[in-house]
C-alpha cells in the first residue's frame, strides 16, 4: 500500500485507500484485546507517516489544480478516503504519532472545513457531492478528538467551533447537506456537553445566534420533509416514531440540549403561530431524559411544565372539527400524547382516546399510523397497582368504525381493542369479521406486509376465542367462513400465511366439541402428513399444535380411518432431528394422553427413541424422554413401562433407571414436566412389583434418594457433550419465528390436576404400598443417606403420615 502511495497515480491511490479504509473500519467497532493493539500497532508503524505525507501532498494538489475540475474531483476523493481512515487508525486511542502531527493534521481539516469550492457543487438539491461528504468526514473527525481526546485536542477546539459554526450558518436547508449538518451539530454537541468547553458558548449573543441561525432553523419542516411526509409516509414514520432519525438534522439539533436553555424554547413558543411543529418537536425532544420502547418518556426536565404544555397546545390541536386540516401538526401533537403517556396524568390520557380514534380516520396516512400507534401504546399502560388504565367500558364507544386499510398500526390498535373490550366487542364483531376477512382475501393474494399480516391474524383469533366462549357452537360459523379462504391459501400454496392457518384450525378445532370433529377436518388430514410441508421449518411447530389438536379431538376417527401410520411417520421424522426432537415428543404425548394403548405400537415407538438416545444422546433429548416416559406411567401404569421396555431387549429397563432417573432427573425444568416426573417417580416406586420385589428392588433405594433430590437441590444446568454437535440437517435455517399467534395459543394440558402436592402425594403413596407388606419399606428406606430420611421424615411430619 505504501509503495502505491508514491507513484502519483490517483487512480491506484484511490483503489488502495478505498482497500485501506475496508480493512481499517472493523477498528471503530471491535473490543480492545492484545490481539487488536498488536494489529493497530503494526499498521501505524507503517502507514502513519506515508499518510500524513499523503494528505499533505494531496492538500498541495489541490492548490496546484485548483482551476481542473476533473482533476479536483479526483484529489478530494482522495482527500475524503485519507479522512476516513484517520478516523478509523484514531478511533480505539489517540497513536502517540497522531498526537506528535496533530498540528497538520488539524490545520489541513481546518483548511477543508472552510474551504469553498465552487466548481465542485452539485446540481441537484438531494445527492451529496464530494465537497459535502469530505467535509462530514472532518466533522465526524473533530468530534472525535473532541469526545475522547478532549485535553490533547484543547488547542485546536476554539477554531474549530467557529468553523463548524460558520459551516452551520451558511449551508442550506436542501437535503444533500442532511448528513454534513447532522454531522456538524453533533461535534457542537460532544463540545457543549464539556463543562471545561462551556465558556465558548457563553456569551449571549453567541448562543442566541446559535440557537436562532443554527438550531431552529435546523428544526423547521423542510418541502423535502414535507414530501416525505405525503409521499413515503411509511418512511416518515419510521424516522420520527421508530427511532431511525439518528442522522437527521432535527435529532442532531435536539442533542445540543446544553446550548438550547429556556431562552430558545420561549423563542420558539413565540413563533408558535408560524412554526408550531418545530416548537412540539423542540419540546418534545428536548424535555426527555428518559425513556423506553414500552414506557415513552419515563424521565423529564424542568424546562417545560408537561401537562399545562398539552393542555394549553396540544389537546386544542387534536379537538379542531377536521381531521384533515393541519396534519403535520396533528401528528405531531398525537407524537406528544404518545411520547409523554406514563408522564401526563392518567385521567388526561384516557380522555384523549376519543380524539385518537376520531383521527384514525384522518385522509393523512402518517396521521392515522400516528392515532392508532398512540391508542394501541394507551390500552397497554398499567396504574400503580397494576391495573390497566382503559377498561372495556371506557372503550366501548370506539370501535363502532373499524379502520381496515393495510396499515399495521391501525391493526395492532384494533387487535389491543379485542383484547381490552373481550365479550364487550361482541355487538360490534357484525361490522368488523365481515372486513377482516374480506382484509384477509385481499393481502393473500399479495403478502407484503409482514407486520400487518400478524396483526390480522392475532384479531381473527381474538375474535375466535371470545365469540365461542360465549357461544360454543359458533365455531362452526367461523368455520364456514375461513374454510374457503384457508383452502385458497394452502392450494396456493402462501407459504407466508400457511403457519398462520396451521394455529387458527387448531384453534377452531379445540373449540368443537370431542368425537364431533366436522368431515373437512378428516379430509384435510391426509394433505398435513405429506412430506412436503414438513421440510419447511416455519411449519413445524404449528403443524404439530394441529395434528396434536386431532389427537385430542379426533382420536377413535383416526384409528378408525387407519391414519395412524402417517402419525408415527410424522413422529420418526422429528425424533431423529436435534433442533425438532421435542415436537415429536410433544406429538406423542398428544397421542398417549387420548389415544387407545391398544392402537399405537408403543414397543416400536419405544425402540426409535433408544435408536435416537444411542445415536445422539443431548440433553433436550434426555429430558423429555424422562417426561415422556413418566407421562406414560401416569397414563398406564408403570409395570406397562417396564414390560414394553424389556420386551425390546432382557433387563434393558434396569439402564433406563440406572442412565435416565438416577444420572439425570435433576436437569428437568418446568412446572407441570418436574410434576409429571415426581408424580411417575412415585408410581414406579410404589406401583410396580418388579421394582417393589422383583428385578429392579436394588434400585428402589437409589430412586428414592434421586426423587428427594429432585424435590430439595437446585436444577443440574449442565450439558452433555452431543449437545455442541450439530449435524448438517440440523444447522438453523429460515424460520417465522414471529408467526407464533399468541392469541391462537392454546394453554399447557396438565395431566395431574388432581395432584396438588406432590411430596404430598409421595407420602400417601408410599403408606398405601407400606401397608401392602408391613416391615419392607422401612428397611428399603434405611438404605438411603441420612440426609434423605431426615427430608422424608419431614415430609411424614408435615402431611400427616405414618408409615408401617
Amino acid at each position: 500500500m505504501v509503495e502505491k502511495f508514491s507513484t502519483g497515480d490517483f487512480n491506484v491511490i484511490n483503489g488502495i485507500l478505498r482497500t485501506g479504509h475496508s480493512l481499517f473500519k472493523k477498528y471503530r467497532y471491535e473490543f480492545k484485546s492484545n490481539e487488536l493493539w498488536t494489529e493497530i500497532k503494526y499498521v501505524l508503524e507503517k502507514l502513519a507517516q506515508p499518510l500524513t505525507d499523503l494528505l499533505t501532498a494531496t492538500m498541495n494538489l489541490a492548490q496546484v489544480h485548483a482551476n481542473d475540475v476533473n482533476a479536483l474531483k479526483v484529489i478530494y476523493n482522495s482527500l475524503v478516503l485519507i479522512c476516513k481512515v484517520f478516523f478509523s487508525l484514531n478511533f480505539q486511542d489517540l497513536p502517540e504519532f497522531f498526537e506528535d502531527n496533530m498540528q497538520i493534521w488539524m490545520s489541513n481539516f481546518h483548511t477543508l472545513l472552510t474551504a469553498d469550492v465552487k466548481c465542485l457543487q452539485t446540481a441537484g438539491n438531494e445527492e451529496a457531492g464530494v465537497m459535502e461528504q469530505l467535509k462530514s468526514q472532518v466533522c465526524d473527525n473533530i468530534a472525535l478528538y473532541a469526545q475522547k481526546y478532549d485535553e490533547e485536542f484543547q488547542p485546536y477546539l476554539p477554531q474549530f467551533v467557529t468553523d463548524v459554526w460558520s459551516l452551520l450558518v451558511g449551508t442550506g436547508l436542501e437535503p444533500k447537506y442532511d448528513l454534513l449538518v447532522s454531522n456538524a451539530l453533533q461535534f457542537l454537541s460532544s463540545v457543549a456537553e464539556r463543562n471545561h468547553y462551556r465558556n465558548l458558548f457563553e456569551d449571549n449573543t453567541v448562543l442566541s445566534s446559535i440557537c436562532e441561525k443554527v438550531i431552529i432553523p435546523n428544526m423547521e419542516f423542510r418541502v423535502s420533509d414535507e414530501e416525505l411526509f405525503e409521499d413515503n409516509p411509511e418512511e416518515y414514520t419510521r424516522r420520527d416514531i421508530e427511532g431511525s432519525d439518528v442522522d437527521t438534522r432535527r435529532r442532531a439539533a435536539c442533542d445540543l440540549k446544553y446550548l438550547v436553555n429556556i431562552y430558545s424554547i420561549q423563542k420558539t413558543q413565540n413563533k408558535i403561530g408560524r412554526s408550531k411543529d418545530a416548537a412540539l418537536y423542540l419540546v418534545t425532544s428536548l424535555v426527555s431524559r428518559g425513556a423506553t420502547q414500552k414506557h415513552g418518556v419515563t424521565q423529564t426536565s424542568q424546562l417545560v411544565n408537561i401537562t399545562q404544555f398539552c393542555q394549553e397546545q396540544v389537546l386544542p390541536e387534536l379537538a379542531r372539527p377536521d381531521v384533515n386540516e393541519l396534519p403535520v401538526l396533528k401528528a405531531d401533537a398525537i407524537k406528544y400524547v404518545m411520547t409523554f403517556r406514563t408522564i401526563l396524568p392518567n385521567e388526561i390520557v384516557v380522555q384523549t382516546l376519543p380524539q385518537l380514534n376520531r383521527h384514525m380516520t384522518s385522509e393523512s396516512a402518517v396521521v392515522h399510523t400516528y392515532a392508532a400507534c398512540a391508542f394501541e401504546k394507551i390500552l397497554i399502560m398499567k396504574d400503580s397497582n397494576n391495573q390497566a388504565i382503559v377498561t372495556g367500558i371506557q372503550l366501548e364507544p370506539l370501535v363502532e368504525r373499524p379502520v381496515s386499510e393495510e396499515n399495521e398500526y391501525v391493526m395492532k390498535a384494533m387487535m389491543r381493542s379485542f383484547s381490552t373490550l373481550q365479550e364487550k366487542v361482541l355487538p360490534f364483531l357484525g361490522v368488523a369479521l365481515p372486513k377482516l376477512t374480506e382484509k384477509l382475501q385481499a393481502v393473500a393474494k399479495n403478502p407484503s406486509k409482514p407486520h400487518f399480516n400478524h396483526y390480522l391474524f392475532e384479531t381473527l383469533s381474538l375474535a375466535i376465542r371470545i365469540v365461542c366462549k360465549a357461544n360454543q357452537s359458533a365455531v362452526t360459523s367461523f368455520e364456514d367462513i375461513l374454510f374457503p379462504i384457508f383452502q385458497g391459501i394452502l392450494q396456493q400454496d402462501i407459504q407466508e400465511f400457511i403457519p398462520y392457518v396451521f394455529q387458527i384450525l387448531s384453534l377452531l378445532m379445540e373449540h368443537t366439541p370431542p368425537g364431533a370433529i366436522p368431515e373437512p377436518y378428516m379430509q384435510l388430514l391426509p394433505c398435513l402428513l405429506a412430506p412436503v410441508l414438513w421440510e419447511r421449518p416455519a411449519n413445524i411447530s404449528p403443524l404439530v399444535r394441529l395434528l396434536s389438536a386431532y389427537a385430542t379431538q379426533a382420536a377413535p376417527q383416526i384409528i378408525a380411518q387407519d391414519k395412524l401410520g402417517g402419525f408415527l411417520g410424522v413422529f420418526q421424522k422429528l425424533i431423529a432431528s436435534k433442533s425438532n426432537d421435542h415436537e415429536g415428543f410433544h406429538l406423542m404425548q398428544s397421542m398417549i394422553q387420548h389415544g387407545s394403548i391398544g392402537a399405537v405400537p408403543f414397543k416400536q415407538i419405544f425402540f426409535l427413541l433408544f435408536q435416537r438416545l444411542s445415536s445422539s444422546k443431548t440433553t433436550k433429548y434426555v429430558i423429555n424422554i424422562i417426561v415422556f416416559f413418566c407421562l406414560y406411567i401416569v397414563k398406564y401404569s408403570p409395570n406397562e413401562l417396564i414390560s414394553t421396555i424389556d420386551g425390546i431387549q432382557a433387563q434393558m429397563f434396569g439402564m433406563v433407571i440406572e442412565k435416565l432417573f438416577l444420572a439425570e432427573l435433576q436437569k428437568v425444568a418446568g412446572n407441570i414436566e418436574r410434576k409429571i416426573v415426581a408424580c411417575g417417580v412415585t408410581k414406579l416406586l410404589c406401583e410396580s412389583s418388579e421394582m417393589y420385589t422383583g428385578t429392579y428392588q436394588k434400585y428402589w433405594p437409589q430412586l428414592l434418594q434421586a426423587l428427594i433430590a429432585f424435590f430439595e437441590m437446585p436444577r443440574d444446568e449442565s450439558t452433555l457433550p452431543d449437545d455442541h454437535f450439530i449435524e448438517v440437517d440440523d444447522t438453523p435455517t429460515y424460520q417465522t419465528t414471529s408467526a407464533k399467534l399468541n392469541f391462537a395459543n392454546n394453554t399447557k394440558n396438565d395431566p395431574l390436576q388432581a395432584v396438588n402436592e406432590p411430596r404430598q402425594f409421595l407420602v400417601q403413596s408410599l403408606q398405601t404400598i407400606g401397608r401392602s407388606q408391613p416391615g419392607r419399606l422401612p428397611t428399603f428406606i434405611s438404605n438411603t443417606n441420612s440426609q434423605t430420611q431426615t427430608i422424608l421424615q419431614g415430609y411424614l411430619a408435615k402431611f400427616g403420615v405414618q408409615l408401617v
